[in-house]
């Protein structure tokens, strides 16, 4: 499998007004179709068919949406995609000789392709959610100390 190249929209690309506009109607049309497991969009001309599109998706176009009118730049990658240790270590926002640490100490997976290290997309994000409930776990326990020391 080779590296993919996510889909990126850059900050501004989109006129925010546009696409708060557009996550407005959806979240309205969601609101007024609870139960509807697939959203027709119909096209401006007469005879257009209605494009069918399952309500998840629809759901995550209006999230995308909601960051654009924030002018907040959005990737769409699959869980799939393998990275590459420099964009790997971009999205945990760490060093790459950091996260090659990791990688040496087996706690995220990965693959070689000849003498490069390839990490699966969905296998950084399950270890960036570990992490996260470490970090709280460990914030907390510090919390409980300070408590029971009479520092907080």
């Amino acid at each position: 499998m080779s590296v993919r190249t996510p889909k990126s929209l850059e900050p501004g690309r989109v006129d925010a007004r546009d696409a708060a506009r557009a996550m407005r109607r959806i979240k309205d049309y969601l609101a007024t179709h609870p139960g509807a497991e697939e959203v027709r969009v119909t096209g401006e001309l007469a005879g257009d068919e209605a494009l069918v599109l399952p309500r998840d998706v629809v759901t995550m176009l209006a999230y995308v949406l909601a960051q654009l009118a924030e002018g907040r730049g959005v990737t769409a990658m699959p869980n799939h995609a393998e990275l590459t240790t420099r964009q790997a270590a971009d999205i945990l926002n760490v060093s790459r000789p950091y996260l090659i640490g990791l990688i040496d100490a087996e706690k995220i997976p990965h693959r070689l392709v000849g003498r490069h290290r390839r990490i699966r997309f969905e296998d950084l994000m399950a270890y960036k959610r570990q992490s996260d409930v470490d970090s709280r776990k460990a914030a907390d326990d510090l919390v409980a100390l300070s408590e029971e020391l009479d520092l907080y």
